[in-house]
């Protein structure tokens, strides 16, 4: 799939403020303020640049440190990696693999039990579609 590319000017005119902050500029939102901690059920959470489907709701568990957390993305096509040594600290950030939307970080301590990751995303950088 090929990448989508937007000039700053249209994503502003499609996200809000936080929303191009976080995804475009590589911020991040502050802790215990994204309602996608409060999603139950069976649903996908897409991407709010591209709606490019990413993590299922499944896969999401209360690590207890404010943002969303995720054992694994949809996919191995969801997301993108790169080394982030950005703050004095190297982390892996996760970035939507279709349009470059900076999501959040992915850490190694995840639970044990299943892929052992921790993918830490920014709810604003997320839209929930319940019952996909």
């Amino acid at each position: 799939m090929a990448k989508l590319e937007k000039t700053p000017e249209q994503w502003r005119e499609q996200l809000t403020d936080e929303q191009y902050r976080v995804t475009r500029e590589k911020g991040t939102e502050r802790p215990f303020t994204s309602n996608c901690d409060v999603q139950d059920g069976q649903g996908i959470y897409h991407c709010v640049c591209c709606n490019a489907p990413l993590f299922e709701n499944e896969h999401k568990f209360d690590a207890g440190c404010g943002w969303p957390s995720f054992d694994r993305p949809l996919g191995a096509q969801s997301v993108d990696k790169h080394s982030d040594a950005s703050h004095g600290m190297t982390r892996t950030e996760v970035v939507c693999s279709h349009c470059d939307a900076h999501l959040g970080h992915v850490f190694p301590d995840g639970p044990p039990d299943t892929t052992g990751q921790r993918y830490c995303i920014n709810g604003v950088a997320l839209d929930f579609h319940a019952d996909e």
